[in-house]
């Protein structure tokens, strides 16, 4: 199997942390550098249908690009931030049109919706469980991709900066970060 990535985007972050989670280290990883467009080069469409990041090839040639089952804390936490992002990072006019009020919109309302997460994270170490599943990975992503824009979670929500600091220090989330040059 091979896994299409890219360092910069929270989706392929997503997967990495997932495999680093469950010690998956038999997959061919091909790094694509969306800034250049490589994830739109006719051959990566062909396979992909889209011109989405992550892709995993399959070994029948099957290729599968949604990183995750859409759940309840990326649609109200990391989806936003990540749009945010998405139209206020200069950065990422490479990728899009930006709306600069888009942008600040969603920002506004992840950082509302961060309210729930942190009455949640109040009553449980976890989003979802009482362990660490893809919601607290879906979730985190999509937060700290906010890092880009210096966006932080709010000081007072102190369970949210509690599970964010746990997540941060899974040795999992590193797998998930794109790597520095030396």
């Amino acid at each position: 199997m091979k896994l299409y990535d890219t360092p910069l985007a929270p989706n392929p972050r997503r997967v990495r942390w997932f495999m680093a989670e469950k010690a998956i280290d038999d997959v061919e990883v091909i790094t694509l550098n969306i800034m250049e467009g490589q994830h739109k080069t006719p051959d990566y469409l062909g396979k992909a249908g889209l011109a989405n990041v992550p892709m995993l090839e399959m070994d029948d040639g099957t290729c599968i690009t949604e990183s995750v089952a859409i759940c309840r804390s990326e649609m109200m936490v990391a989806t936003p931030v990540m749009i945010g992002v998405r139209h206020t990072h200069p950065a990422m006019g490479a990728l899009e049109q930006q709306v600069p009020a888009v942008g600040e919109h969603n920002l506004e309302t992840g950082t509302r919706a961060l309210k729930l997460l942190d009455r949640r994270l109040g009553e449980s170490e976890w989003l979802a469980t009482d362990r660490l599943t893809i919601a607290d990975i879906i979730a985190f992503v999509g937060i700290d991709f906010g890092r880009m824009i210096k966006f932080r979670p709010p000081e007072e929500l102190t369970h949210v900066c509690r599970w964010a600091a746990a997540m941060r220090e899974r040795p999992a989330a590193k797998a998930g970060m794109p790597q520095r040059a030396a």
